[in-house]
């Protein structure tokens, strides 16, 4: 029965010694979406403004031709 123990004393061992010098390692699950990059996240910048334009607003703007 000691012997069991023993194994299972020197396996846990070795398993926390292997996956201390793996690196990044997650044991947190399966990861999906933007979160299982491994990119680093760009800098915060300035949100860009998109003008939007509505058919009423488009309709009443006066039309300028090219000559």
């Amino acid at each position: 029965m000691w012997k069991i123990a023993v194994g299972f004393i020197i396996f846990a061992g070795l398993a926390l010694f292997i996956l201390s010098k793996g690196g990044d390692i997650n044991m947190g699950g399966e990861t999906h979406g933007i979160e299982a990059s491994h990119e680093p996240t760009p800098a915060a910048s300035a949100p860009v403004v998109v003008p939007v334009t509505t058919p009423a607003a488009a309709a009443s703007a006066p039309a300028t031709e090219a000559k």
